[in-house]
């Protein structure tokens, strides 16, 4: 009686354990991001990081590209990409809008094409 107990209580155990699904699926992400300096890193993060659903943001000045890790049940890539362009950057295939960019500091402001 003992055994056959313990064997419904690990089968339950096991089956439960199978039944649970991950929920968020993180994903790691890169793409173009426009900058010069300290300032526009700040603000590209912020900007990131303003979407719900971003884990991780980091600005590289050298390469100007952005290394993201998002939950792609909360946001997608083109959320983050809209939300840094609203702060005037050009993030991947969104724009910033010419009076945003306008408006950066002068040392911001990067070639645009």
């Amino acid at each position: 009686m003992k055994n056959i107990v313990m064997l419904v209580l690990i089968s339950f155990l096991s089956i439960n354990g199978f039944a649970q699904e991950k929920k968020s699926k993180n994903k790691k992400v890169e793409f173009a991001v426009a900058g010069n300096c300290g300032m526009c890193k700040k603000r590209i993060e912020s900007a990131a990081f303003s979407v719900k659903g971003v884990k991780s943001a980091n600005w590289n000045e050298d390469h100007k590209d952005i290394h993201l890790i998002i939950d792609e049940t909360k946001c997608s890539v083109e959320d983050v990409q809209k939300a840094i362009a609203k702060v005037g950057h050009d993030a991947g295939k969104i724009k910033a809008e010419d009076e945003v960019y306008n408006n950066l500091h002068g040392c911001c402001k990067y070639e645009r094409i």
